[in-house]
Protein backbone atom coordinates (compact mmCIF):
# COMPACT_ATOMS: atom_id res chain seq x y z
CA UNK A 1 0.00 0.00 0.00
CA UNK A 2 1.48 3.33 -1.11
CA UNK A 3 1.60 6.52 0.89
CA UNK A 4 -1.50 7.91 -0.80
CA UNK A 5 -3.53 4.82 0.06
CA UNK A 6 -2.40 5.06 3.69
CA UNK A 7 -3.38 8.71 3.73
CA UNK A 8 -6.81 7.90 2.32
CA UNK A 9 -7.30 5.19 4.90
CA UNK A 10 -6.40 7.53 7.76
CA UNK A 11 -8.68 10.28 6.44
CA UNK A 12 -11.59 7.88 6.11
CA UNK A 13 -10.94 6.63 9.63
CA UNK A 14 -10.90 10.21 10.95
CA UNK A 15 -14.18 10.90 9.19
CA UNK A 16 -15.79 7.80 10.69
CA UNK A 17 -14.52 8.68 14.17
CA UNK A 18 -15.57 12.32 14.11
CA UNK A 19 -18.65 12.45 11.87
CA UNK A 20 -20.63 9.26 12.50
CA UNK A 21 -20.93 8.89 16.30
CA UNK A 22 -23.91 10.56 18.05
CA UNK A 23 -25.64 11.50 14.77
CA UNK A 24 -28.93 10.31 16.19
CA UNK A 25 -28.28 11.45 19.75
CA UNK A 26 -30.63 14.44 19.62
CA UNK A 27 -33.87 15.30 17.84
CA UNK A 28 -33.72 17.05 14.48
CA UNK A 29 -33.88 20.82 14.74
CA UNK A 30 -36.51 23.05 13.15
CA UNK A 31 -36.68 24.26 10.50
CA UNK A 32 -34.23 22.95 7.96
CA UNK A 33 -33.24 19.60 9.44
CA UNK A 34 -36.82 18.50 10.06
CA UNK A 35 -38.03 20.03 6.81
CA UNK A 36 -35.77 17.89 4.61
CA UNK A 37 -36.19 14.75 6.72
CA UNK A 38 -39.97 15.11 6.52
CA UNK A 39 -39.80 15.47 2.74
CA UNK A 40 -37.84 12.21 2.61
CA UNK A 41 -40.30 10.48 4.97
CA UNK A 42 -43.26 11.60 2.83
CA UNK A 43 -41.56 10.27 -0.29
CA UNK A 44 -41.41 6.86 1.35
CA UNK A 45 -44.98 7.02 2.70
CA UNK A 46 -46.54 8.31 -0.52
CA UNK A 47 -44.41 6.23 -2.88
CA UNK A 48 -43.88 9.35 -5.02
CA UNK A 49 -40.11 9.55 -5.32
CA UNK A 50 -40.10 12.12 -8.11
CA UNK A 51 -41.72 15.05 -6.32
CA UNK A 52 -40.76 16.82 -3.12
CA UNK A 53 -43.72 17.21 -0.77
CA UNK A 54 -44.37 18.73 2.64
CA UNK A 55 -47.64 17.85 4.37
CA UNK A 56 -48.30 15.84 1.19
CA UNK A 57 -48.51 19.03 -0.88
CA UNK A 58 -46.00 20.12 -3.57
CA UNK A 59 -42.94 21.75 -2.04
CA UNK A 60 -41.22 23.93 -4.62
CA UNK A 61 -38.49 25.37 -2.42
CA UNK A 62 -35.95 22.58 -3.01
CA UNK A 63 -35.08 20.06 -5.77
CA UNK A 64 -34.95 16.37 -4.83
CA UNK A 65 -31.31 15.19 -4.92
CA UNK A 66 -30.50 15.60 -1.22
CA UNK A 67 -33.95 14.26 -0.30
CA UNK A 68 -33.18 11.14 -2.36
CA UNK A 69 -29.98 10.67 -0.35
CA UNK A 70 -31.99 10.81 2.86
CA UNK A 71 -34.54 8.37 1.46
CA UNK A 72 -31.77 5.86 0.78
CA UNK A 73 -30.41 6.35 4.30
CA UNK A 74 -33.90 5.87 5.76
CA UNK A 75 -34.32 2.68 3.76
CA UNK A 76 -31.10 1.44 5.38
CA UNK A 77 -31.44 2.76 8.94
CA UNK A 78 -35.12 3.55 9.35
CA UNK A 79 -36.92 6.88 9.58
CA UNK A 80 -34.89 8.54 12.32
CA UNK A 81 -32.37 11.25 13.12
CA UNK A 82 -29.32 9.13 12.30
CA UNK A 83 -30.60 8.42 8.80
CA UNK A 84 -31.48 12.07 8.18
CA UNK A 85 -27.93 13.17 9.03
CA UNK A 86 -26.05 10.21 7.58
CA UNK A 87 -25.67 11.68 4.02
CA UNK A 88 -23.75 14.64 5.40
CA UNK A 89 -21.43 12.42 7.43
CA UNK A 90 -20.56 10.71 4.14
CA UNK A 91 -20.17 14.14 2.55
CA UNK A 92 -17.68 15.03 5.28
CA UNK A 93 -15.50 12.04 4.50
CA UNK A 94 -15.68 12.70 0.73
CA UNK A 95 -14.85 16.38 1.31
CA UNK A 96 -11.73 15.61 3.35
CA UNK A 97 -10.52 13.14 0.73
CA UNK A 98 -11.13 15.68 -2.04
CA UNK A 99 -9.29 18.44 -0.19
CA UNK A 100 -6.32 16.17 0.42
CA UNK A 101 -6.21 15.25 -3.27
CA UNK A 102 -6.30 18.89 -4.38
CA UNK A 103 -3.84 19.99 -1.72
CA UNK A 104 -1.36 17.28 -2.65
CA UNK A 105 -1.50 18.31 -6.32
CA UNK A 106 -1.02 21.95 -5.38
CA UNK A 107 1.88 21.85 -2.93
CA UNK A 108 2.49 18.28 -1.85
CA UNK A 109 1.36 15.82 0.80
CA UNK A 110 2.07 18.06 3.80
CA UNK A 111 -0.09 20.84 2.43
CA UNK A 112 -2.88 18.36 1.72
CA UNK A 113 -2.85 17.24 5.33
CA UNK A 114 -2.81 20.80 6.68
CA UNK A 115 -5.87 21.64 4.56
CA UNK A 116 -7.65 18.53 5.82
CA UNK A 117 -6.88 19.44 9.43
CA UNK A 118 -8.02 23.06 9.05
CA UNK A 119 -11.38 21.86 7.74
CA UNK A 120 -11.77 19.04 10.25
CA UNK A 121 -10.85 21.18 13.25
CA UNK A 122 -12.79 24.40 12.59
CA UNK A 123 -16.14 24.79 14.31
CA UNK A 124 -18.80 25.30 11.62
CA UNK A 125 -17.07 23.38 8.80
CA UNK A 126 -16.92 20.38 11.15
CA UNK A 127 -20.37 20.85 12.66
CA UNK A 128 -22.21 20.96 9.32
CA UNK A 129 -21.22 17.38 8.52
CA UNK A 130 -23.10 16.32 11.65
CA UNK A 131 -26.28 18.03 10.50
CA UNK A 132 -29.21 17.14 8.28
CA UNK A 133 -29.19 20.27 6.10
CA UNK A 134 -28.57 20.46 2.36
CA UNK A 135 -25.61 22.83 2.25
CA UNK A 136 -22.65 20.44 2.79
CA UNK A 137 -23.41 18.51 -0.41
CA UNK A 138 -24.45 21.68 -2.26
CA UNK A 139 -21.17 23.41 -1.40
CA UNK A 140 -19.02 20.39 -2.23
CA UNK A 141 -20.63 20.02 -5.67
CA UNK A 142 -20.17 23.73 -6.44
CA UNK A 143 -16.57 23.75 -5.26
CA UNK A 144 -15.63 20.59 -7.15
CA UNK A 145 -17.27 21.95 -10.31
CA UNK A 146 -15.30 25.15 -9.97
CA UNK A 147 -12.11 23.17 -9.35
CA UNK A 148 -12.38 21.42 -12.72
CA UNK A 149 -12.91 24.79 -14.39
CA UNK A 150 -9.74 26.06 -12.74
CA UNK A 151 -7.80 23.04 -13.98
CA UNK A 152 -9.04 23.64 -17.50
CA UNK A 153 -8.77 27.41 -17.72
CA UNK A 154 -5.54 28.13 -15.89
CA UNK A 155 -4.18 31.55 -16.90
CA UNK A 156 -1.34 31.43 -19.40
CA UNK A 157 1.33 33.86 -20.53
CA UNK A 158 -0.29 34.46 -23.90
CA UNK A 159 -3.88 35.49 -24.37
CA UNK A 160 -6.01 32.90 -26.12
CA UNK A 161 -3.96 29.89 -25.11
CA UNK A 162 -5.75 27.33 -22.99
CA UNK A 163 -3.97 24.89 -20.75
CA UNK A 164 -5.91 21.74 -19.99
CA UNK A 165 -4.69 19.64 -17.09
CA UNK A 166 -5.82 16.67 -19.12
CA UNK A 167 -5.41 15.98 -22.82
CA UNK A 168 -9.14 16.07 -23.52
CA UNK A 169 -12.29 17.76 -22.27
CA UNK A 170 -13.17 15.29 -19.52
CA UNK A 171 -12.71 17.93 -16.77
CA UNK A 172 -15.24 20.16 -18.53
CA UNK A 173 -17.83 17.41 -18.82
CA UNK A 174 -17.24 16.44 -15.21
CA UNK A 175 -17.32 20.03 -13.95
CA UNK A 176 -20.55 20.73 -15.80
CA UNK A 177 -22.14 17.54 -14.51
CA UNK A 178 -21.19 18.48 -10.93
CA UNK A 179 -22.72 21.93 -11.43
CA UNK A 180 -25.90 20.25 -12.68
CA UNK A 181 -25.96 18.04 -9.58
CA UNK A 182 -25.55 21.15 -7.42
CA UNK A 183 -28.63 22.66 -9.08
CA UNK A 184 -30.54 19.44 -8.39
CA UNK A 185 -29.41 19.66 -4.77
CA UNK A 186 -30.54 23.17 -3.88
CA UNK A 187 -31.32 25.19 -6.96
CA UNK A 188 -30.02 27.70 -9.52
CA UNK A 189 -28.02 29.63 -6.89
CA UNK A 190 -25.22 27.21 -7.85
CA UNK A 191 -25.10 28.65 -11.38
CA UNK A 192 -25.14 32.19 -9.99
CA UNK A 193 -22.24 31.50 -7.63
CA UNK A 194 -20.06 29.80 -10.24
CA UNK A 195 -20.98 32.37 -12.88
CA UNK A 196 -20.21 35.36 -10.65
CA UNK A 197 -16.92 33.86 -9.54
CA UNK A 198 -15.90 33.18 -13.14
CA UNK A 199 -16.97 36.65 -14.25
CA UNK A 200 -15.00 38.41 -11.50
CA UNK A 201 -11.96 36.30 -12.40
CA UNK A 202 -12.40 37.33 -16.05
CA UNK A 203 -12.45 40.98 -14.96
CA UNK A 204 -9.28 40.40 -12.92
CA UNK A 205 -7.40 39.24 -16.03
CA UNK A 206 -8.70 42.23 -18.03
CA UNK A 207 -11.15 40.18 -20.11
CA UNK A 208 -8.44 38.09 -21.77
CA UNK A 209 -9.80 34.92 -23.36
CA UNK A 210 -8.14 32.06 -21.54
CA UNK A 211 -10.89 29.78 -22.80
CA UNK A 212 -12.71 29.02 -26.03
CA UNK A 213 -16.43 29.25 -26.75
CA UNK A 214 -16.69 25.49 -27.50
CA UNK A 215 -15.22 24.74 -24.07
CA UNK A 216 -17.81 26.98 -22.38
CA UNK A 217 -20.52 25.21 -24.38
CA UNK A 218 -19.24 21.79 -23.31
CA UNK A 219 -19.36 22.83 -19.65
CA UNK A 220 -22.81 24.41 -20.00
CA UNK A 221 -24.25 21.53 -22.03
CA UNK A 222 -23.10 19.02 -19.45
CA UNK A 223 -24.71 21.05 -16.64
CA UNK A 224 -27.99 21.46 -18.54
CA UNK A 225 -28.10 17.78 -19.43
CA UNK A 226 -27.79 16.68 -15.79
CA UNK A 227 -30.25 19.31 -14.58
CA UNK A 228 -32.77 18.25 -17.23
CA UNK A 229 -32.83 14.73 -15.79
CA UNK A 230 -35.28 16.11 -13.24
CA UNK A 231 -36.37 19.64 -14.22
CA UNK A 232 -36.85 18.66 -17.85
CA UNK A 233 -38.80 15.52 -17.06
CA UNK A 234 -40.95 17.48 -14.57
CA UNK A 235 -41.75 20.04 -17.26
CA UNK A 236 -42.69 17.34 -19.77
CA UNK A 237 -44.83 15.40 -17.29
CA UNK A 238 -46.60 18.23 -15.48
CA UNK A 239 -46.07 21.43 -17.45
CA UNK A 240 -44.38 24.60 -16.28
CA UNK A 241 -46.35 25.26 -13.05
CA UNK A 242 -43.88 23.70 -10.64
CA UNK A 243 -40.86 25.25 -12.38
CA UNK A 244 -42.49 28.71 -12.25
CA UNK A 245 -43.26 28.39 -8.53
CA UNK A 246 -39.75 27.12 -7.83
CA UNK A 247 -38.15 30.02 -9.72
CA UNK A 248 -40.42 32.60 -8.06
CA UNK A 249 -39.44 31.30 -4.64
CA UNK A 250 -35.71 31.44 -5.44
CA UNK A 251 -36.02 35.08 -6.55
CA UNK A 252 -38.05 36.01 -3.46
CA UNK A 253 -35.43 34.39 -1.25
CA UNK A 254 -32.78 36.77 -2.54
CA UNK A 255 -34.96 39.88 -2.32
CA UNK A 256 -36.75 39.49 1.01
CA UNK A 257 -36.13 38.26 4.52
CA UNK A 258 -37.17 34.63 4.71
CA UNK A 259 -39.08 33.65 7.82
CA UNK A 260 -37.87 36.70 9.70
CA UNK A 261 -34.19 35.77 9.31
CA UNK A 262 -32.92 39.32 9.05
CA UNK A 263 -29.61 40.67 10.21
CA UNK A 264 -27.09 43.50 9.99
CA UNK A 265 -24.86 43.86 6.89
CA UNK A 266 -21.77 42.46 8.64
CA UNK A 267 -23.60 39.36 9.86
CA UNK A 268 -21.67 36.86 7.74
CA UNK A 269 -18.30 38.48 8.53
CA UNK A 270 -18.92 37.75 12.21
CA UNK A 271 -20.24 34.26 11.48
CA UNK A 272 -17.12 33.32 9.52
CA UNK A 273 -14.70 34.92 11.99
CA UNK A 274 -16.12 33.16 15.05
CA UNK A 275 -17.73 30.14 13.41
CA UNK A 276 -14.63 29.10 11.47
CA UNK A 277 -12.23 29.45 14.39
CA UNK A 278 -9.34 28.66 14.41
CA UNK A 279 -8.92 28.56 10.60
CA UNK A 280 -10.36 32.07 10.24
CA UNK A 281 -7.51 33.57 12.30
CA UNK A 282 -4.81 32.15 10.03
CA UNK A 283 -6.74 32.98 6.85
CA UNK A 284 -6.85 36.74 7.50
CA UNK A 285 -3.26 37.59 6.43
CA UNK A 286 -3.49 35.21 3.45
CA UNK A 287 -6.52 37.07 2.09
CA UNK A 288 -4.45 40.08 1.09
CA UNK A 289 -1.17 38.56 -0.03
CA UNK A 290 -0.05 35.03 -0.82
CA UNK A 291 2.19 33.71 1.95
CA UNK A 292 3.70 31.15 -0.45
CA UNK A 293 6.85 32.06 -2.32
CA UNK A 294 6.83 31.58 -6.08
CA UNK A 295 9.83 30.45 -8.09
CA UNK A 296 10.57 28.96 -11.47
CA UNK A 297 9.14 25.61 -10.41
CA UNK A 298 5.77 27.10 -9.43
CA UNK A 299 3.19 26.36 -12.10
CA UNK A 300 0.76 29.00 -13.28
CA UNK A 301 -2.28 27.04 -12.16
CA UNK A 302 -0.95 26.99 -8.59
CA UNK A 303 -0.70 30.76 -8.55
CA UNK A 304 -4.06 31.03 -10.29
CA UNK A 305 -5.76 28.72 -7.81
CA UNK A 306 -5.22 31.18 -4.98
CA UNK A 307 -6.73 33.99 -7.05
CA UNK A 308 -9.81 31.86 -7.69
CA UNK A 309 -10.13 31.07 -3.98
CA UNK A 310 -9.89 34.71 -2.94
CA UNK A 311 -12.47 35.66 -5.55
CA UNK A 312 -14.79 32.83 -4.48
CA UNK A 313 -14.52 33.93 -0.86
CA UNK A 314 -15.43 37.56 -1.55
CA UNK A 315 -18.15 36.75 -4.08
CA UNK A 316 -19.97 34.48 -1.61
CA UNK A 317 -19.44 36.80 1.35
CA UNK A 318 -20.55 39.97 -0.43
CA UNK A 319 -23.46 38.31 -2.24
CA UNK A 320 -25.01 36.90 0.92
CA UNK A 321 -24.31 40.10 2.82
CA UNK A 322 -26.51 41.82 0.22
CA UNK A 323 -29.22 39.14 0.36
CA UNK A 324 -31.93 40.18 2.83
CA UNK A 325 -32.22 36.78 4.54
CA UNK A 326 -29.37 36.27 7.01
CA UNK A 327 -28.97 32.59 7.90
CA UNK A 328 -25.71 31.07 9.17
CA UNK A 329 -25.28 28.47 6.44
CA UNK A 330 -25.79 30.91 3.54
CA UNK A 331 -22.08 31.81 3.63
CA UNK A 332 -20.93 28.21 4.18
CA UNK A 333 -19.40 27.94 0.68
CA UNK A 334 -16.74 30.32 2.07
CA UNK A 335 -15.43 27.45 4.21
CA UNK A 336 -13.49 26.03 1.23
CA UNK A 337 -11.48 29.14 0.28
CA UNK A 338 -11.17 30.21 3.92
CA UNK A 339 -9.60 26.92 5.02
CA UNK A 340 -7.41 26.88 1.89
CA UNK A 341 -6.06 30.34 2.71
CA UNK A 342 -5.51 29.28 6.30
CA UNK A 343 -3.60 26.23 5.08
CA UNK A 344 -1.37 28.34 2.82
CA UNK A 345 -0.38 30.57 5.72
CA UNK A 346 0.40 27.66 8.03
CA UNK A 347 2.20 25.73 5.28
CA UNK A 348 4.42 28.69 4.41
CA UNK A 349 5.54 28.95 8.04
CA UNK A 350 6.09 25.20 8.33
CA UNK A 351 8.34 25.41 5.26
CA UNK A 352 10.25 28.36 6.79
CA UNK A 353 9.08 30.59 3.93
CA UNK A 354 7.42 33.07 6.26
CA UNK A 355 7.80 34.21 9.84
CA UNK A 356 4.82 33.89 12.16
CA UNK A 357 3.03 37.18 12.78
CA UNK A 358 2.72 37.87 16.50
CA UNK A 359 -0.64 39.59 15.92
CA UNK A 360 -2.02 36.30 14.60
CA UNK A 361 -0.83 34.45 17.70
CA UNK A 362 -2.40 37.08 19.96
CA UNK A 363 -5.66 36.92 17.96
CA UNK A 364 -5.66 33.13 18.24
CA UNK A 365 -5.25 33.42 22.01
CA UNK A 366 -7.94 36.09 22.39
CA UNK A 367 -10.60 34.36 20.30
CA UNK A 368 -9.77 30.95 21.75
CA UNK A 369 -10.09 32.37 25.24
CA UNK A 370 -13.36 34.10 24.32
CA UNK A 371 -14.98 30.93 22.97
CA UNK A 372 -13.60 28.87 25.86
CA UNK A 373 -15.02 31.35 28.36
CA UNK A 374 -18.45 31.10 26.76
CA UNK A 375 -18.42 27.31 26.99
CA UNK A 376 -17.21 27.44 30.57
CA UNK A 377 -19.81 30.06 31.51
CA UNK A 378 -22.81 28.25 30.01
CA UNK A 379 -22.84 25.40 32.59
CA UNK A 380 -22.48 27.97 35.38
CA UNK A 381 -25.44 29.93 34.02
CA UNK A 382 -27.37 26.67 33.56
CA UNK A 383 -26.92 25.87 37.24
CA UNK A 384 -27.87 29.44 38.18
CA UNK A 385 -30.64 30.08 35.66
CA UNK A 386 -32.18 32.78 37.85
CA UNK A 387 -29.36 35.08 36.72
CA UNK A 388 -30.72 35.02 33.14
CA UNK A 389 -34.41 35.47 33.87
CA UNK A 390 -34.35 39.27 34.36
CA UNK A 391 -32.90 39.58 30.85
CA UNK A 392 -35.98 37.90 29.34
CA UNK A 393 -38.63 39.25 31.69
CA UNK A 394 -40.64 40.76 28.82
CA UNK A 395 -40.55 37.57 26.70
CA UNK A 396 -43.02 35.08 28.15
CA UNK A 397 -41.95 32.29 25.79
CA UNK A 398 -38.26 32.69 26.65
CA UNK A 399 -39.16 32.72 30.34
CA UNK A 400 -41.05 29.48 29.79
CA UNK A 401 -38.02 27.98 28.04
CA UNK A 402 -35.87 28.79 31.05
CA UNK A 403 -38.25 26.82 33.28
CA UNK A 404 -37.10 23.59 31.60
CA UNK A 405 -35.71 20.96 33.95
CA UNK A 406 -32.21 20.67 32.56
CA UNK A 407 -29.51 19.09 34.70
CA UNK A 408 -26.11 20.80 34.60
CA UNK A 409 -22.99 19.79 36.48
CA UNK A 410 -19.41 20.91 36.99
CA UNK A 411 -18.31 18.26 34.47
CA UNK A 412 -19.99 20.26 31.71
CA UNK A 413 -17.12 22.75 31.69
CA UNK A 414 -14.88 20.05 30.16
CA UNK A 415 -15.33 21.19 26.50
CA UNK A 416 -14.47 24.78 27.38
CA UNK A 417 -11.46 23.77 29.45
CA UNK A 418 -10.26 21.45 26.70
CA UNK A 419 -10.42 24.21 24.09
CA UNK A 420 -8.61 26.58 26.42
CA UNK A 421 -5.87 24.01 27.05
CA UNK A 422 -5.32 23.25 23.34
CA UNK A 423 -5.35 26.96 22.51
CA UNK A 424 -2.78 27.80 25.18
CA UNK A 425 -0.57 24.85 24.21
CA UNK A 426 -0.59 25.68 20.50
CA UNK A 427 -0.12 29.41 21.19
CA UNK A 428 2.93 28.61 23.31
CA UNK A 429 4.47 26.57 20.48
CA UNK A 430 3.45 29.11 17.81
CA UNK A 431 4.99 31.90 19.86
CA UNK A 432 8.26 30.06 20.33
CA UNK A 433 8.35 29.35 16.61
CA UNK A 434 7.95 33.06 15.98
CA UNK A 435 11.09 33.73 18.00
CA UNK A 436 13.04 31.08 16.10
CA UNK A 437 13.24 28.49 18.87
CA UNK A 438 13.55 24.82 18.04
CA UNK A 439 9.95 23.68 18.50
CA UNK A 440 7.83 21.46 16.29
CA UNK A 441 5.58 23.86 14.44
CA UNK A 442 3.70 21.11 12.60
CA UNK A 443 2.91 19.49 15.93
CA UNK A 444 1.27 22.73 17.04
CA UNK A 445 -0.93 22.69 13.93
CA UNK A 446 -2.09 19.19 14.81
CA UNK A 447 -2.76 20.26 18.42
CA UNK A 448 -4.92 23.28 17.56
CA UNK A 449 -7.01 21.62 14.83
CA UNK A 450 -7.27 18.08 16.20
CA UNK A 451 -8.08 19.74 19.50
CA UNK A 452 -10.76 21.76 17.72
CA UNK A 453 -12.37 18.60 16.31
CA UNK A 454 -12.35 16.97 19.76
CA UNK A 455 -13.74 20.17 21.33
CA UNK A 456 -16.68 20.16 18.90
CA UNK A 457 -17.38 16.50 19.64
CA UNK A 458 -17.24 17.10 23.40
CA UNK A 459 -19.53 20.12 23.06
CA UNK A 460 -22.12 18.05 21.21
CA UNK A 461 -21.97 15.33 23.86
CA UNK A 462 -22.18 17.71 26.83
CA UNK A 463 -24.33 20.54 25.47
CA UNK A 464 -26.64 19.69 22.58
CA UNK A 465 -29.34 17.78 24.48
CA UNK A 466 -29.34 20.45 27.18
CA UNK A 467 -29.73 23.26 24.65
CA UNK A 468 -32.60 21.38 23.03
CA UNK A 469 -34.14 20.95 26.47
CA UNK A 470 -34.60 24.71 26.65
CA UNK A 471 -35.80 25.14 23.06
CA UNK A 472 -37.92 22.54 21.31
CA UNK A 473 -37.82 19.34 23.37
CA UNK A 474 -41.13 19.88 25.19
CA UNK A 475 -43.04 20.28 21.92
CA UNK A 476 -41.30 17.36 20.21
CA UNK A 477 -41.98 15.00 23.11
CA UNK A 478 -45.65 16.01 22.90
CA UNK A 479 -45.71 15.30 19.15
CA UNK A 480 -44.06 11.92 19.69
CA UNK A 481 -46.71 10.99 22.27
CA UNK A 482 -49.31 11.30 19.48
CA UNK A 483 -47.41 9.20 16.93
CA UNK A 484 -49.63 6.62 15.28
CA UNK A 485 -52.82 7.89 16.94
CA UNK A 486 -55.99 8.69 15.00
CA UNK A 487 -55.85 12.44 15.66
CA UNK A 488 -55.16 15.78 14.04
CA UNK A 489 -52.29 17.97 15.29
CA UNK A 490 -52.00 21.67 14.50
CA UNK A 491 -49.48 24.35 15.44
CA UNK A 492 -51.04 27.74 16.08
CA UNK A 493 -49.07 30.98 16.05
CA UNK A 494 -45.78 29.48 14.91
CA UNK A 495 -44.39 27.33 12.11
CA UNK A 496 -42.83 23.93 12.65
CA UNK A 497 -42.17 20.81 10.59
CA UNK A 498 -41.73 18.76 13.76
CA UNK A 499 -45.52 18.32 13.91
CA UNK A 500 -45.38 16.27 10.71
CA UNK A 501 -42.18 14.31 11.29
CA UNK A 502 -42.57 13.36 14.94
CA UNK A 503 -46.27 12.47 14.78
CA UNK A 504 -45.47 10.50 11.60
CA UNK A 505 -48.48 12.13 9.95
CA UNK A 506 -50.09 9.64 7.53
CA UNK A 507 -51.08 10.30 3.94
CA UNK A 508 -54.69 10.46 2.82
CA UNK A 509 -56.24 12.52 5.64
CA UNK A 510 -59.13 14.84 4.88
CA UNK A 511 -57.92 17.97 3.12
CA UNK A 512 -59.70 20.09 5.74
CA UNK A 513 -57.13 18.99 8.33
CA UNK A 514 -54.90 21.87 7.24
CA UNK A 515 -57.64 24.47 7.88
CA UNK A 516 -57.54 26.32 11.20
CA UNK A 517 -61.20 27.29 10.84
CA UNK A 518 -62.37 23.71 10.26
CA UNK A 519 -60.25 22.31 13.10
CA UNK A 520 -61.57 24.91 15.56
CA UNK A 521 -65.20 25.20 14.38
CA UNK A 522 -65.97 22.46 11.86
CA UNK A 523 -67.50 19.00 12.19
CA UNK A 524 -64.30 17.17 13.01
CA UNK A 525 -64.17 13.37 12.86
CA UNK A 526 -61.42 12.80 15.44
CA UNK A 527 -59.63 14.52 18.31
CA UNK A 528 -57.65 17.65 17.49
CA UNK A 529 -54.57 18.73 19.43
CA UNK A 530 -53.27 22.28 19.19
CA UNK A 531 -49.78 23.43 20.14
CA UNK A 532 -49.15 27.11 20.83
CA UNK A 533 -46.63 29.28 22.59
CA UNK A 534 -47.44 30.87 25.91
CA UNK A 535 -47.28 34.37 24.40
CA UNK A 536 -49.67 33.59 21.53
CA UNK A 537 -52.58 31.14 21.84
CA UNK A 538 -54.00 32.09 18.46
CA UNK A 539 -57.41 32.87 19.94
CA UNK A 540 -58.09 29.25 20.90
CA UNK A 541 -59.49 30.18 24.30
CA UNK A 542 -62.55 31.82 22.79
CA UNK A 543 -63.86 28.43 21.64
CA UNK A 544 -65.76 26.74 24.49
CA UNK A 545 -65.11 23.19 23.28
CA UNK A 546 -61.33 23.66 23.15
CA UNK A 547 -59.61 23.14 26.48
CA UNK A 548 -56.06 23.53 27.69
CA UNK A 549 -54.61 20.15 28.66
CA UNK A 550 -51.14 21.19 29.70
CA UNK A 551 -48.16 23.47 29.28
CA UNK A 552 -44.44 22.98 29.46
CA UNK A 553 -41.36 25.13 28.90
CA UNK A 554 -43.24 27.91 27.10
CA UNK A 555 -45.47 25.64 25.02
CA UNK A 556 -49.22 25.29 25.69
CA UNK A 557 -51.25 22.27 24.56
CA UNK A 558 -54.98 22.28 23.77
CA UNK A 559 -57.49 19.60 22.82
CA UNK A 560 -60.84 19.54 21.02
CA UNK A 561 -63.08 16.49 21.10
CA UNK A 562 -65.10 15.50 18.00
Amino acid sequence: MGNLSKDHFVIILLGIIFYLPFLGGVHLFDWDEINFAEAAREMIVSGDYFHVQIDYLPFWEKPPLFIWMQVLAMKLFGVNEFAARFPNAICGIVTLLFLFSIGKKLHGRSFGWIWVLTYLGSILPHLYFRSGIIDPWFNLLIFSSLYYLILTFSKQENSGQVKSFYKNNKPLFLGGALLGLAVLTKGPAAILLVGLTGFVYWISVKFKMYFTIPQVLIYGFSAILVTALWFGVEWIMNGSWFIREFTTYQIRLFRTQDAGHGGFPGYHFVVLLLGCFPASIFAIPALWKSPLQSDSSTEKWQIDFRKWMVILFWVVLILFSIVQSKIVHYSSLCYFPLTYLSATYLFSISQNEKKLNSKIVISLLCFGALISTIFIAVPFLGENIEILKPLFAKDLFAMGNLEAEVSWSTWDIIPGLFLLFTTLTSVFIFWKKGFGKNYSFRKSIVIIFAGGAIFITLSLIFFITKIEGYSQNAAIEFYKSLEGKNVYVKNVGFKSYATLFYTKKPNGLRSENRSYKWLTQGEIDREVYFVTKVNNDGGLRKYPDIEEIGRKNGFVFFKREP
